[in-house]
């Protein structure tokens, strides 16, 4: 078995980056010639070219590809591992939570209620993220428990727990052609702009419209017309002026979960989450 360290591998993944042993060097804050160095000390231990070089071009090989893809999992796993080890021993450490803003349903405050009723709460970080990497932070370790929405959010390897479900609605402009329904179906939308959300491959859906990076940007665009949304009630509600929200009754619910890392055995996340389950269902008016 072939062994890389840590550090190998961060000067080989900065290479692939970059394909520029210049740049790569300098965010490596290391000499270029200690880097190409290293560097041809891993081919030589693997026993395969990872690059392609030139004078002029740096490029990776079938070998560099596969180990690019694969050896960024592996350094993330180990980031993960280090900080989750950090807060499993720190006696000290808050409670960190992380969600997208408004994407809580009404909940929030009644969760944190209940859970600085329990006897080993402790303080509470809150960390908003964008729609593409709010699962990131669960697996990486940057947060211990967050609120999702399924079937939204990719759920894959977290434990979790469903605290709220509702309906999803259409937001149109006031004067659209079907703003006046009592509801839609997904048909009825068939020809409109949906949004593509930034940071998810593919848009994040169905979406070919103009990329947005949250919800307040397209109830911007939607005012003016540029497109539609079909979103969770509890994001968009109450709608500014100027917008109507429609039910879809063809669309499968939407379901704020309450997520942590499935291999999580911490006190202070089952104690976070007794206190959530207790607290979940629907919002207050």
């Amino acid at each position: 078995m072939t062994d890389l360290e840590t550090r190998e591998l961060e000067y080989f993944i900065t290479l692939a980056d970059e394909l520029h042993f210049g740049r790569a060097a300098a965010r490596l804050s290391i000499a270029q010639p200690a880097l190409s160095k290293a560097i041809r000390r891993v081919e030589t231990r693997l026993g395969v070219p990872l690059f392609v070089r030139s004078s002029r071009h740096v490029e990776l090989t079938p070998a560099g590809e596969a180990l690019r893809e694969h050896g960024r999992h592996a350094l993330n796993a180990v980031g993960a591992a280090v900080r989750h080890a950090q807060r499993a021993g720190d006696a000290r450490s808050r409670m960190r939570l992380v969600l997208k803003p408004g994407g809580d349903a009404g909940l929030l405050s009644g969760i944190l209620a209940r859970y600085a009723q329990q006897p080993d709460a402790r303080q509470v970080d809150i960390l908003f993220s964008g729609p593409a990497d709010r699962t990131d932070f669960l697996r990486d370790g940057r947060a211990d428990v967050g609120l999702l929405y399924a079937p939204f959010d990719d759920l894959g390897g977290l434990a979790h727990e469903t605290l709220h479900t509702e309906d999803r609605v259409a937001i149109l402009p006031s004067g659209h052609r079907l703003a006046g329904r009592a509801s839609v179906l997904m048909s009825d939308l068939e020809g409109e702009t949906l949004p593509r959300w930034k940071g998810i491959p593919g848009g994040g859906g169905d979406g070919d419209g103009p990329e947005v990076a949250d919800v307040v940007q397209l109830l911007q665009m939607i005012t003016v017309g540029r497109m539609i949304g079909v979103l969770p009630r509890s994001l968009v509600e109450p709608l500014p002026p100027g917008l109507r929200g429609v039910p879809v009754t063809d669309t499968p619910p939407s379901r704020l979960v309450l997520a942590w890392p499935e291999h999580e055995r911490r006190p202070l996340v089952a104690s976070f989450v007794t206190a959530a389950l207790g607290q979940g269902g629907a919002p207050p008016d």
